[in-house]
């Protein structure tokens, strides 16, 4: 039997404790976000581990469209989708999560290696010990790392063939600005590769909303988590019951936006700071921004990306897009 090849170079979760530059960057963000005002918190950390897990199960949900219309589009599309990407040396995931998306492309993009990427890195190592068991000979080098300002590939890892996978319209997350600057860091680290990225359609707001506010409220328990999170990072003491999670269209921007609402008059404490918020303040936590296929289309060329194709599910919901570097 074929033994799993696979390394693991995550960096451990930052805490208030930890003397690490990446502990202190994470300190100095959500500081800054939390005096700012309005306040604000970066969506990257509602994803600690039951944060991610909680995620995963929102994907299960009824309303929650978006996994479903893009494992449609790659299931429906695979053959036409591999012959536009061309040989993968290795498949790089961003967001990975519990890798599943990508897993499903190993049988028709057959990389030699897979990538996977996510600021969970506790998540993402119980993700890749399944993956070892279920691919054995597939090299796998898993980085637990916040990519969305700088991507940190190790010098081992080859230039040639390498193809970014940013599923789940992630890249919704990033205003415009900052979205054209991901792909434009993305291009220059797959020069003789390319990208292939999920992203959200514009439509009804009786489809998005609910998407984001479900019956069963996992994504208010998700959004809430968050500041859970932010207690262990910063030493903060946030109390969940103290706020509620909202969720609504803008659509003059086309994006869904999340917020956690303060219930009455709270008062925030943290090592050196505090903050009080009146009652009905809200703290942002998420904007989700939805494209037109003509839009994302110009995101891409503007970036620098060449023979740009596209496929969308049965009811245009969705889009996949692969470009090339």
């Amino acid at each position: 039997m074929v033994q799993p090849r696979s390394m693991f170079a995550a960096a451990p979760s930052p805490t208030p404790e930890s003397s690490s530059g990446a502990a202190a960057q994470a300190i100095q963000e959500l500081q800054a976000g939390l005096l700012a005002r309005p306040a604000r918190i970066d969506p990257k950390y509602l994803y600690d581990r039951l944060g991610s897990s909680l995620f995963t199960a929102i994907t299960q949900l009824p309303e929650y469209y978006p996994t479903r219309c893009e494992a449609e589009i790659l299931r429906g599309h695979a053959a036409d989708i591999a012959r536009h990407v061309g040989a993968v040396e290795s498949l790089i995931d961003l967001g990975a999560g519990d890798c599943v998306k990508a897993e499903r492309l190993f049988s028709s993009l057959r990389p030699r290696r897979y990538v996977p990427i996510d600021i969970s890195a506790d998540y993402l190592r119980t993700a890749v010990q399944r993956l070892e068991h279920a691919h054995p000979g597939l090299e796998i080098i898993a980085l637990g790392q916040d990519f969305h300002h700088a991507l940190d590939l190790p010098d081992a890892l080859p230039a040639a063939g390498r193809l970014f996978f940013y599923p789940g319209s992630s890249i919704g997350n990033l205003d415009p600005a900052q979205a054209l600057a991901m792909l434009t860091r993305i291009r220059a680290a797959c020069t003789d590769g390319g990208l292939l990225v999920g992203i959200d359609r514009v439509k009804p707001r009786a489809i998005l909303e609910p998407a984001y506010d479900d019956a069963l409220h996992l994504t208010a328990a998700f959004n809430l988590n968050l500041l859970r999170h932010v207690n262990r990072l910063l030493g903060s003491d946030f109390n969940v019951h103290d706020w509620s999670h909202v969720a609504h269209y803008d659509e003059p921007h086309a994006r869904m936006q999340m917020h956690l609402q303060a219930l009455g008059e709270v008062k925030v404490e943290w090592p050196g700071a505090q903050r009080r918020f009146g009652s009905g303040e809200r703290i942002h936590t998420e904007n989700s921004y939805k494209y037109t296929v003509e839009g994302f289309r110009d995101l891409l060329a503007r970036a620098g990306y060449t023979r740009v194709e596209h496929w969308s599910d049965s009811r245009d919901w969705f889009s996949v897009f692969s470009a090339r570097a």
